[in-house]
């Protein structure tokens, strides 16, 4: 799924469907995850749930492909909470689904036309009990007025929720291309630091969000299962995480 201008762009079903058969039909010998599974990940161009309310929905065509083999696993990313078709399609096994979440100020201010943070949480939650993997992303981490207890709030409503088996954090970030064509660039006066990814919160900023909430997590409910995304090893040092031994969001 490719977004274009305002509409949804789906590649032509077919098509995908050949690409797809040939590399499940291939024996994994070459993946390198460390269980021996390669995770593709459908929703790094676009909402994985994007087209679930049209006739044909993409999760009864995609999910179903996975099944009946061991090598690969699909990865749907969202911010949507109409998850009905997972629901009734056979893709538990094979199938994990991550969700997008902020805390609800960062999500009315910028997350236009997204459902609010607790609908997805409650709709990740329904899936976790139908036997789906569910991870979460916080993404992007946004250091507004009271940051600290905004976010406090959402590792709240998350943890009373349900138990996600893997939460990535990752901060604002911009590519120049995305900034230069926005309308609503308020965002963007938190963004002073050059990357590989495009401007950023600035590292100590970064820093300290990460290890407040990474506290909070394993100090008030005992979790630990927390990943960065798209950050430097030294990121990684200077919070005291091991990047070659914890899972983030798109790792088997």
């Amino acid at each position: 799924m490719l977004p274009y201008r305002t509409k949804l762009h789906e590649k032509d079903r077919g098509k995908i469907r050949r690409h797809m058969e040939t590399l499940l039909s291939h024996n994994g010998s070459s993946t390198n995850s460390a269980n021996g599974t390669e995770l593709l990940n459908s929703g790094e161009l676009a909402d994985s749930l994007a087209a679930e309310h049209s006739p044909e929905p993409f999760s009864r065509f995609i999910v179903p492909l996975f099944e009946g083999q061991e090598h690969f696993k699909l990865l749907m990313l969202t911010k949507s909470d109409y998850i009905d078709n997972l629901l009734t399609v056979e893709g538990q096994q094979s199938t994990i689904v991550s969700f997008s979440v902020n805390s609800p100020y960062v999500s009315q201010r910028w997350e236009k036309g997204a459902p609010p943070p607790e609908r997805r949480l409650a709709a990740a939650a329904r899936l976790a009990d139908a036997g789906y993997e569910v991870r979460l992303r916080i993404d992007p981490i946004v250091p507004v007025a009271k940051w600290k207890q905004r976010y406090r709030g959402l590792l709240q409503h998350i943890l009373d929720t349900f138990r996600p088996e893997r939460i990535t954090l990752g901060s604002l970030r911009g590519l120049q291309s995305t900034i230069n064509n926005c309308r609503d660039k308020s965002w963007t006066e938190f963004l002073s630091e050059k990357s590989p990814w495009g401007k950023r919160v600035e590292s100590d900023l970064r820093l300290e969000t990460f290890a407040y909430i990474i506290e909070l997590l394993r100090h008030d409910w005992g979790y630990s299962d927390v990943a960065l995304c798209k950050e430097p090893v030294a990121m990684w040092d200077g919070l005291g995480l091991n990047y070659k031994k914890i899972r983030c969001n798109c790792i088997a």
